[in-house]
């Protein structure tokens, strides 16, 4: 059995979701075809935009809040985990993929699988590399799963192998893999039946939960007690945020905490006014808040209008009940009394309870997925 038969097989067996109920020999059929695009290319003959270069390694490097010196000088190699970036086609995208790749999503649509969602990636790194290096990519369908369902519904998981070359040798290995399904459906009402007419909303909408896991769950409990709790790191003394389970400077396991001031800056931030969701009202502005104490955390600006928001400004941590067992940090740009600790806050500028303002999140990577759509739900990685 070849690496790709041995990857895809293994991939088939531990893919998300459960299997859809057999016997529909209709299923089987269309499962078949899809399988035999499996080991045809999806892209060939890629070619990174740019070379590697300083610019970008330094740019990523602020963002991620990596001071490796190993990333800086005329020694300087890529963080590994730029890997995929090299190879992105930006906004005008990549020519070369393959008809193989748009026939296989053709045959997903037209089976109803019509939706789409990213569910995970994995990178191996085989060779570092350097400012200069040129970038060539290429791309195959590895796998096709058995049909799973899902929460989100009914549908085939897809995984996608890149190999990512420099001067002609394999720097490293990028596997994505997305499901293509089609969307649960809500159990529908006879036609006989009268339906129901909706009701006007009489209640604001309720707010998108934080997920709380053991990584991150010491600062949610702080939270509830109003405090911002800092990791640190208690082998080298190094501060962390978002929180993790090791330090990201000397790899120490063992931390314990240190409570924020509550004061900071604004280091970027961006004006949300799409998409809209509903517990929110646009257009609201969400910072990358630096903390005095040096660390940068995600959260919603309050307290001055979306548009006077500026790099620099001075904000002030304050906790706002959002629900009756909900509170959320957001970071005040205007006077406020007693900023920390007051409780159900007054927006002045939109009036009304605090129902309105975007709540704070741990640190996202900007370099993935979509930020603020994490931040509106409460997602830390």
């Amino acid at each position: 059995m070849g690496v790709a038969e041995e990857a895809s097989s293994r991939r088939e067996s531990g893919a998300p979701g459960r299997p859809a109920p057999e016997g529909r020999s209709d299923l089987d059929d269309l499962h078949a075809r899809l399988k035999a695009f499996e080991g045809q290319p999806a892209v060939t003959g890629g070619t990174g935009k740019d070379p590697v270069n300083a610019p970008m390694i330094r740019h990523w490097c602020e963002v991620m809040g990596d001071g490796n010196p190993a990333y800086e000088g005329p020694d300087a190699v890529a963080p590994p985990t730029m890997l995929q970036a090299w190879t992105m086609g930006g906004l005008s995208g990549h020519p070369g993929r393959s008809p193989a790749y748009d026939a296989l999503f053709a045959l997903l649509d037209q089976a109803g699988c019509t939706s789409v969602v990213a569910t995970d990636c994995e990178q191996e790194y085989l060779r570092p590399l350097r400012p200069g290096d040129r970038i060539t990519f290429d791309a195959v369908i590895e796998s096709v799963s058995p049909r799973k369902t899902t929460k989100l519904g009914t549908g085939y998981f897809v995984t996608t192998r890149m190999d990512v070359r420099t001067d002609g040798e394999l720097a490293g290995t990028h596997r994505f893999r997305i499901l293509k399904y089609a969307p649960a459906s809500t159990r529908s009402v006879p036609r006989s039946r009268p339906q129901p007419q909706p009701h006007p909303r009489t209640q604001p909408p309720s707010h998108p939960r934080p997920v709380i896991n053991r990584d991150n769950a010491g600062f949610w409990a702080g939270v509830a007690d109003r405090k911002l709790l800092i990791q640190r790191c208690t082998h080298c003394a190094t501060l962390r945020f978002p929180w993790l389970p090791g330090c990201n400077h000397c790899g120490g396991d063992g931390w314990d905490t240190v409570e924020a001031t509550g004061h900071g800056t604004v280091f970027s931030y961006v004006v949300m006014h799409h998409p809209p969701f509903p517990a929110f009202d646009p257009p609201y502005a969400v910072g990358l808040i630096e903390l005095a104490e040096g660390v940068r955390m995600v959260a919603g600006v309050v307290g001055v209008p979306p548009e006077k928001v500026r790099i620099g400004m001075p904000v002030r941590l304050e906790f706002r009940t959002v629900e009756e067992d909900l509170v959320l940090p957001v970071f005040h740009g205007g006077q406020a009394e007693d900023p920390i600790r007051g409780g159900q806050a007054e927006d002045p500028i939109r009036g009304g309870q605090a129902e309105d303002s975007i709540h704070g999140g741990q640190a996202e990577d900007p370099t993935h997925g979509d930020q603020a759509g994490d931040l509106l739900n409460g997602r830390q990685p």
